[in-house]
């Protein structure tokens, strides 16, 4: 299994993605911050989950006081993802080039209506 395999299988979980967005809209948040917002698990569940998620290297931790501070690991989310992304890329691409000659000929028949 490699990296984005760990990665992906880590992301299955709904409870796990939706820490990352919180992670993602927050920037920093403590497992008891975090915690607050699943009502139905315990901290030592997030916790658990947590650790999944730093195994899998998308977040990183740093201990201030008696709090743990989790982030997401760019740098993690680059290496897990980066070359799987890339693979696609061709996909993307020509889907952003279609909408840029869209969007440019959309522009070009206001101005002409103007003139």
């Amino acid at each position: 299994m490699n990296d984005a395999d760990d990665a992906f299988r880590v992301l299955a979980d709904p409870t796990r993605r939706r820490i990352l967005d919180l992670l993602a809209a927050h920037g920093v948040r403590t497992v008891g911050q975090l915690a607050a917002e699943f009502p139905d698990l315990v901290a030592s569940g997030i916790s658990k989950h947590l650790m999944a998620l730093r195994a899998a290297g998308l977040v990183t931790a740093t201990r201030e006081g008696r709090n743990q501070l989790y982030r997401i690991d760019p740098a993690g989310f680059a290496h897990a993802f980066a070359p799987w992304v890339a693979r696609y890329e061709a996909y993307w691409s020509h889907s952003l080039e279609t909408l840029r000659t869209l969007a440019e000929s959309a522009a070009r028949d206001a101005d002409e209506r103007q003139s």
